[in-house]
């Protein structure tokens, strides 16, 4: 049987008899029922605020329809629920559930009853680009915002002491550098051998799942480029409010540098870094090579042995150092690996090092995963380095967002130790019916949702944090 057709009508294969159809005229319903989940976190670890706190808004009031901390909680919120296109909130800012970080309720009746244009609760497309792409001091009638971007930095470090309820007795650092793929003519703009593209280098530094640094850099520089200047500003920061932390570092060969080193070595930072190996290196632990080799074939297993090691390079470093070589044979063959320390040998040993401490650096690329591919962090399209920069803070802002719902509201759920990706996918994209009356805003939820005990307990979780002592306690 016909149908008249039009272009919001969806028409799909019937059965029985009946005709199965839809349109998108269903009203205040949206897919993005997990916002408010996503304000509440905001507002327990108090991101919003803080970062809005590091922009000036010189932006005439009597003409400001978006505050400034609407502008940033939408853009963040935006990245956590998936859109990381600025394009995309042309039709996300009427959104009811990410409408609800304004704080507003949108449109007025009064409004309506005298002809004014309806504004949408967020902003469009156009106010985000200006937010990210503002220079303060520029001749231009659109440069009203602007962000001190040391004062960003230190968000994240504020952030980070903030997660511990006491100061931790050591910390260990990772420090890594990874590819952010480039497809138009960016400032910066370089080809990088290795990774065989045209990118930029950012720096990442986490503790754990912690986010401290996001460093946007050239690709055309030594992997290690800037991360003295960076671990410095950290330790001097973290110190002020933990005077006694231990500070260790752990990163792959590419830091292997003596400036870096050196710098630790004076300063009281241990370091556990990777060392490349070389003509010169492999030679000292021969015997230990053929003794892995003769255990590999006797028991057809893996086999490793463990040398301690004085080494100092021909030139470039400015004196010896502690070398664990790791000789080892797989079926593939020998497989030989050397890390440079600062640790004594009665502090840790050989084997302990490197399988406990060194390995386990190997979980900071997923947290890189999370922030590059679940918080499109390598979305840096626009044209200059400092606009690339602060998307990189933004969506690396989205991190900590919803690392904070993860660690505050996840805890011993099912959802615990998910990624960034899944947590969206299960308790953040879900549908809800969004109504408004005069004293309530309600989101109806789907009864067959299959997160909803892990939400009800995130949503209490949360809201508890934000209660006064006694009130909690109760």
């Amino acid at each position: 049987m016909g149908t008249d057709c039009s272009a919001t009508t969806l028409v799909f294969e019937g059965f029985a008899g009946r005709q199965v159809v839809g349109g998108f005229d269903g009203g205040d319903v949206t897919s993005n029922g997990g916002a408010p989940l996503l304000r509440e976190a905001d507002r327990a670890i108090g991101l919003t605020a803080k970062v809005a706190r590091c922009f000036r808004d010189e932006r005439n009031p009597a003409l400001v329809e978006h505050r400034l901390e609407t502008l940033i909680a939408q853009r963040v919120h935006g990245i956590v629920l998936g859109h990381e296109d600025l394009n995309d909130h042309d039709e996300l800012r009427f959104d009811p559930a990410l409408g609800l970080v304004s704080d507003t309720l949108r449109p007025r009746p009064a409004e309506f009853a005298q002809g004014k244009p309806v504004v949408a609760t967020l902003a469009g497309k156009s106010t985000l680009n200006r937010l990210e792409h503002g220079l303060l001091g520029e001749a231009s009638r659109y440069c009203r915002i602007g962000v001190d971007e040391a004062a960003l930095e230190r968000v994240f470090l504020d952030l980070y002491i903030e997660a511990h309820e006491s100061p931790p007795k050591r910390i260990v650092l990772d420090l890594d550098a990874t590819d952010d793929p480039l497809h138009g003519n960016q400032e910066g703009r370089f080809f990088h051998g290795y990774y065989r593209s045209y990118c930029y280098l950012p720096l990442y530094i986490f503790d754990g799942r912690h986010l401290l640094v996001a460093k946007l850099r050239r690709a055309n520089i030594d992997a290690s480029a800037g991360a003295k200047e960076e671990i410095a500003r950290i330790v001097a920061y973290l110190r002020q409010a933990w005077p006694e932390v231990e500070i260790w570092l752990r990163a792959d060969s590419g830091f292997a540098r003596d400036a870096l080193m050196s710098w630790c070595e004076e300063n009281r930072v241990e370091y556990v870094f990777g060392l490349a190996r070389n003509k010169r290196l492999e030679p000292m632990i021969a015997a230990e090579l053929a003794e892995a080799k003769a255990a590999f074939q006797a028991t057809g297993k893996a086999a490793r042995v463990f040398k301690e090691l004085t080494y100092r390079t021909l030139d470039s470093w400015s004196r010896s150092r502690r070398v664990v070589g790791k000789a080892e044979h797989l079926e593939k063959g020998a497989n030989p690996r050397f890390v440079v320390t600062s640790l004594g040998a009665d502090k840790i040993g050989g084997q302990e090092l490197y399988e406990r401490i060194y390995c386990a650096r190997g979980e900071m690329e997923n947290r890189i995963k999370e922030c590059q591919l679940d918080m499109f962090a390598d979305r840096t399209s626009a044209g200059t380095m400092r606009a690339n920069q602060l998307r990189l803070w933004l969506s690396s802002l989205a991190y900590v967002l919803m690392e904070a719902v993860r660690r505050l509201a996840l805890a011993g759920t099912e959802l615990a130790n998910a990624t960034a990706g899944t947590i969206r996918l299960k308790l953040i994209k879900i549908g809800a019916v969004v109504t408004v009356s005069v004293r309530r805003i309600k989101l109806a939820f789907a009864s067959a949702c299959p997160a909803k005990a892990i939400f009800a307990l995130a949503v209490e979780r949360l809201r508890r944090l934000r209660e006064p002592p006694a009130a909690a306690a109760a």
